[in-house]
């Protein structure tokens, strides 16, 4: 949100700027008029020079510059005074305000920030980090797994569905398990390749060989795909141009890295940049409750959870909050969620107090 704020008052100094900038150019036009037709009446006429200069000071007078210019740039002048106030609000935070003093696993840290590495293809920085760290071995395992997917991805690169396919083969019960036609979409890509390329007798002999075993769920795809074999030498100006499109190559490889992923057990997103993500757009609630807070430190460090509630985009809610009906109250660690036997639920804490002798 603070950011929206930064960005309006940058578009605010823009649209000064603009007005000032109009504003000066239509005046020096003016001025630049009056100034010429002074000079074409002098060259014009054998009198003396006063009576016209005369007349000319009379005009530029009654144009005022200063006076037009004045608002204008004033108005300019508080915005580029009010933008770099609003630019240290934002960006010259002295974050250490919001630190809890936690202890962390360093283990369990460097492992997740090793596996960061590995996931993004940064191999050599992976390895690194673990000879210097000497306690993320545990990570190591992640490298081979995810330099199977990076080899994948290279080769769509170059449109070299290979890896990919055979990848997919050999996953592809455990494909149809999580409902993900993955398989299919890659067979799809390659089928159009070879279409491209002008063969038709030679994309139908795939078609055969690789679609069969998906029609009973994907009939409409594949003949779909079958109507394209009718404009192989001109598929660009077809119906089915769309399917050239670059974005479908996008899609199957965000696809492949969801689903390799997700076979391993693996969220699609690093843990590490969700982490830093949550915790960036966390970060300026705390700060402001810890300005109002101030000379409280010792109160912040104690407490168990989050003083203030921090809204988060949906991306980062992975599991529901559950509030107790009666306390009106977050659950916690020590005050959990209870079924009873009736059904319905309320926290720990509500439950002993409603009972008969803690019963």
């Amino acid at each position: 949100m603070e950011l929206h704020s930064l960005k309006d008052s940058f578009d605010r100094v823009a649209k000064k700027r603009k007005v000032s900038y109009s504003k000066t150019h239509e005046v020096t036009d003016l001025i630049v008029q009056e100034i010429n037709k002074a000079i074409k009446v002098m060259q014009s006429s054998t009198l003396e020079y006063k009576s016209e200069l005369a007349e000319l000071k009379k005009k530029l007078q009654e144009v005022s510059p200063l006076n037009q210019l004045e608002g204008a740039q004033k108005e300019l002048n508080i915005a580029l005074i009010k933008y770099p106030k609003a630019l240290e609000k934002v960006f010259n935070r002295d974050i250490s305000k919001a630190y809890q003093n936690i202890e962390f696993d360093s283990p369990i840290v460097n492992q997740i920030i090793a596996s960061h590495f590995y996931r993004q293809g940064l191999f050599e920085v992976g390895d690194c980090f673990i000879a210097e760290a000497q306690d993320a071995e545990a990570a190591v395992a992640m490298k081979s797994l995810f330099q199977e997917l990076y080899q994948m991805l290279e080769a769509m690169k170059s449109q070299n569905l290979e890896p990919a396919l055979k990848w997919a083969a050999a996953n592809s019960n455990k494909l149809k398990e999580n409902g993900s036609d993955l398989q299919l979409r890659i067979h799809h890509l390659q089928f159009v390749k070879i279409l491209q390329k002008g063969s038709r007798d030679e994309a139908l002999k795939y078609a055969r060989t690789n679609f069969a075993s998906f029609a009973g769920n994907h009939m409409a795809e594949i003949q779909k795909l079958m109507g394209c074999l009718l404009y192989s030498d001109r598929l660009h100006e077809s119906p089915y141009a769309h399917l050239l499109s670059p974005t479908n190559w996008d899609t199957v490889t965000d696809e492949l890295i969801r689903q390799f992923c997700n076979l391993l057990g693996q969220s699609y997103e690093s843990p590490l940049s969700a982490t830093i993500a949550a915790g960036i757009q966390g970060l300026p609630p705390l700060l402001k409750f810890m300005t109002v807070m101030a000379g409280k430190k010792h109160e912040w460090q104690s407490m168990k959870q989050l003083p203030v509630p921090v809204e988060l985009d949906k991306e980062f809610q992975f599991h529901s909050v559950f509030v107790c009906p009666v306390t009106k109250e977050q659950s916690t660690d020590d005050n959990l969620p209870m079924l009873m036997s009736c059904g319905h639920v309320l926290c720990k804490q509500s439950i002993n107090k409603m009972s008969k002798n803690g019963s």
